[in-house]
């Protein structure tokens, strides 16, 4: 169906639908990304960040636009979201632009929930998440701390103490929203 819901008003599994096919390319971008940070190319990972944002915005209004998407979409989306801000995370890290004790943190913490909604599956107790209002703050800061830290570094420029708020407001804002997501897991909510 063109609104990507299916004959009872469940979503379809269409994989080739024009928002799939934007974060499948934006997934894509991954590899590419770790590459450019990797190989000193910090301006070009900038760019190719603030282009899988705009992908992502793009996908996103794509699936609103059609009838709020398919599942095959729903569960690329996030994943798409997540191995290039975690992959971002490490790969920074492990070039000196950010703190190991960050990239640790932000992995440790997507690694928890992951890990906690796999377990609870398990034992037969499925978990709808939903994003969290500090989560969604945690995401923002995520993506500004990244895309600073490669526009600072790609051009050589300076900003230490907005470097260093930022890094300390992931921080907070990622201990916060693991911490929300397993309270509300352990209250069965």
């Amino acid at each position: 169906m063109p609104d990507g819901t299916g004959v009872n008003g469940t979503r379809s599994t269409a994989l080739l639908t024009l928002p799939n096919v934007i974060t499948f390319a934006r997934l894509c971008m991954v590899p590419l990304a770790v590459w450019f940070v990797l190989e000193h190319g910090l301006i070009e990972a900038f760019f190719l960040f603030v282009a899988a944002g705009l992908s992502d915005a793009l996908d996103g209004w794509l699936a609103r636009r059609n009838g709020g998407g398919n599942s095959v979409g729903a569960l690329l989306d996030p994943v798409a979201d997540k191995a290039l801000l975690v992959s971002m995370y490490v790969t920074l890290a492990a070039v000196n632009e950010l703190p190991d004790w960050l990239a640790i943190l932000v992995v440790f913490r997507d690694l928890v929930i992951v890990g906690g909604v796999i377990v609870l599956s398990v034992l037969g107790m499925p978990v709808a998440i939903r994003p969290l209002y500090v989560s969604k703050l945690n995401t923002a800061a995520q993506i500004v701390l990244v895309a600073l830290t490669l526009l600072l570094a790609g051009y050589g420029l300076q900003a230490p103490l907005a470097k260093l708020l930022l890094i300390w407001v992931v921080g907070a804002t990622t201990l916060a929203s693991g911490a929300a997501y397993v309270w509300k897991a352990a209250r069965g909510r």
